[in-house]
Parts: structure tokens; C-alpha cells; sequence
């Protein structure tokens, strides 16, 4: 079991992975018209598409249900610097493409569903610098303090009695951590190196689970794509990929630059094999990214999906959606099983992948 300072370090290592998320800036696109900027008409029927990409994608407020016509949502503070200065307010004022204090978000056209600036003239251009709190940032948020409750308490618990056993929470944490430092740390990365790797393998193992699972709950706070989100798995890749290069020795780098056993025309004057471990190099941490997101946006569009199916056919006939309801939820309930599989093995995957990485850079050679 991992000692409390090393939890310590586990919890402000996911603080910087938070730091990463809340710092990217909204896509930057040209200006377009004020008349681009006009308001979403209701679709004579039910649209599966933009019901189930609307919750999967991110967004300023967190919907919480629709009753009577009426969206009920919590609204998410509004942080942006625009070219008249730093604005701060909630959400709720840019409801229905409405604009306040210079700001919209567009329900439809280029900059449907961002965050931007609209002049005197009704023309629109991004924010210079959009750090909202949106709803996968919230989320993100939530999970980090969670962690840090969570590890704090355990830790304390191990400080008080470390001769009792484990119980509760530590009963269920202790085989996860065992788990990682043992036969994903140690097994992938060697006995020499492996503790100074572990804090923050346990990191975006417990991060990417736990969102993975909050992912699955309908109710607030639960809910939110976070690890179906590119930008959130591209920042997880990237610190991965930094490990990596910065961690490794001399060995590692001689193995992609001149590697041994290559005849000598493969690398001179035409580097052929150095040039394809560079770019191997270089598709890793695009590998960790993409299978990450792919999977858990999959999943989450499979389910909806399903559920869509039932207000398809009942807008065909309400006899339709009623038949074929019951057949809907059941493979809805099983996707769902199923994806509460994909979250541990997702976690999984990633946090070996980062572990062989690593071991790879220090290798020692032989």
C-alpha cells in the first residue's frame, strides 16, 4: 500500500491534469454574419441525431430535465476576455441564443454552440479567451475533489491503525492501488524504477475510472463525457507523452536514432528506420487519445441510440413506440452493463500503455 505522501502526490497530480482542462481556449473560426445568428426552429419531429449528439457533447449549462417545454438546467459561470475586457456571469443569461454583455452562444451556423462576440453590426466573432466553467469542466472539478477526499481519507485511516485491517473504503481502494503498483508498475516498468512512475499511473487510472463511471449516472452530478471528450484524453496522452520523453535514457534514444542490428544503408544516408521510430514516437500518445475517446463516445452513442428507438417508431404511431419499448430499455440496460465494463478495461488499457511506455524509456538495455 501506497504511503500517505505518496497519495498526496497522486491527488496534485490530478489537480494538474485540471489545470490542463480548464486552460484550453474554444476552436478559433472567421466571423460570419449576423444573420447566421438567428434562432433554431423546432423540428417537426423527433431528431435522433441532435438528441443524442447534444448529450455528448459539452456545453455552458448543465440540463438537468425538460418539463412541460420548459429545459431546467443549473447554470455554469461565463469566464472570457474579449476585446472590451474580462467578463464574468452565469449561463443563464445566454439562454435561447440570447446576447448579454456582448456574448451569445449561437444555436446554430459556424459557431453553433461556442462561445462569441457580437459587434454593434451583429457580426460574431470567438471570444479571444473563453476559461468557462463548462459542464465537463465542472465535471472535472467534481472528480478532483473528489479524489482528493477520497485518498485523503484513506490515507488517514492507514496513519491511524496501520496494524488493523482494511475497511470500507480502504477494503476497496487497497486491491486497485495493489493492483496498478504491482502488476502494471512493477511488471511493466522493472523493480528499479517503477515507485517514482506509480503516483502518477494511480492518477489517470482512478481519474479516467471514476469519470468513466460518473459518465453512466443520468443525475446531476453525474452524467458528463468527460473522458469521451478529445481535449480531455489529447491533455491525459500528452502528459503521458512528456513522461516518456523526458524519462528517457540514453538506451531509449540510441534504440530510435541508431538502432542496433539495422543494416547501415536503413540508416545511412537515408534514415528510413530512425525516421519510423520518430513518427512511432509521435502516434503513441494519438493511439492512448483517440482509443480512449473513441470508446467511451461509442458507448454513450450506442445506449442513446437504443433509447432513441422508442420515440422514433412512436412518432410513427403510439402503438409503435409502445411495442417497442420493453425490447429499447432491455438492450438499453445491457449496454449500459456492458459499458460499465468498458470503464474499468478503458482505465485499464490506458494506464498499462502508459506503464509499457515508460519502461520502454528506461530500459537499461542489455
Amino acid at each position: 500500500m501506497q504511503s500517505s505522501s505518496t497519495l498526496v502526490t497522486v491527488v496534485l497530480t490530478a489537480l494538474l491534469l485540471l489545470a490542463a482542462q480548464v486552460g484550453k481556449a474554444q476552436e478559433h473560426h472567421q466571423s460570419e454574419s449576423a444573420e447566421q445568428h438567428a434562432q433554431v426552429k423546432e423540428p417537426a419531429g423527433f431528431d435522433p441525431g441532435h438528441f443524442i449528439f447534444d448529450h455528448i457533447v459539452d456545453h455552458y449549462s448543465w440540463h438537468i430535465l425538460t418539463y412541460n417545454g420548459h429545459h431546467i438546467s443549473v447554470p455554469l459561470p461565463i469566464i472570457a476576455f474579449t476585446s472590451s475586457g474580462l467578463k464574468v456571469f452565469m449561463s443563464h443569461h445566454l439562454t435561447h441564443g440570447q446576447t448579454y454583455k456582448g456574448l451569445a452562444i449561437p444555436e446554430q451556423g459556424t459557431y453553433e454552440g461556442e462561445l462569441v462576440e457580437v459587434n454593434s453590426q451583429g457580426e460574431l466573432t470567438p471570444a479571444k479567451l473563453d476559461l468557462s466553467i463548462t459542464k465537463n469542466v465542472f465535471a472535472i472539478f467534481f472528480c478532483s475533489g473528489l479524489m482528493i477526499w477520497v485518498f485523503l481519507s484513506v490515507a488517514k485511516q492507514y496513519n491511524r491503525k496501520p496494524e488493523e485491517a482494511p475497511k470500507g473504503l480502504q477494503s476497496f481502494l487497497e486491491p486497485l492501488i495493489l493492483f496498478v503498483r504491482d502488476d502494471i508498475a512493477r511488471n511493466s516498468i522493472g523493480e528499479k524504477h517503477y515507485e517514482r512512475f506509480t503516483p502518477f499511473l494511480l492518477t489517470i487510472f482512478f481519474f479516467i475510472l471514476l469519470n468513466n463511471l460518473l459518465g453512466l449516472v443520468p443525475l446531476f452530478p453525474g452524467g458528463a463525457n468527460v473522458t469521451g471528450n478529445i481535449t480531455v484524453t489529447m491533455s491525459l496522452a500528452l502528459f503521458t507523452f512528456m513522461m516518456t520523453t523526458i524519462s528517457g535514457n540514453k538506451n531509449y534514444w540510441l534504440h530510435i536514432f541508431n538502432p542496433k542490428g539495422i543494416p547501415w544503408w536503413l540508416k545511412l544516408p537515408l534514415p528510413l528506420i530512425p525516421f519510423i521510430e520518430l513518427v512511432s514516437v509521435i502516434i503513441k500518445p494519438f493511439v492512448l487519445m483517440v482509443r480512449l475517446f473513441a470508446n467511451i463516445t461509442a458507448g454513450h452513442i450506442i445506449v442513446l441510440g437504443f433509447f432513441s428507438l422508442i420515440f422514433i417508431f412512436g412518432n410513427m404511431t403510439p402503438i409503435a413506440g409502445y411495442a417497442v419499448a420493453p425490447f429499447s430499455l432491455i438492450f438499453t440496460i445491457f449496454m449500459s452493463v456492458l459499458e460499465l465494463l468498458v470503464a474499468f478495461i478503458q482505465a485499464y488499457v490506458f494506464t498499462i500503455l502508459s506503464a509499457i511506455y515508460f519502461g520502454m524509456a528506461v530500459d537499461e538495455g542489455h
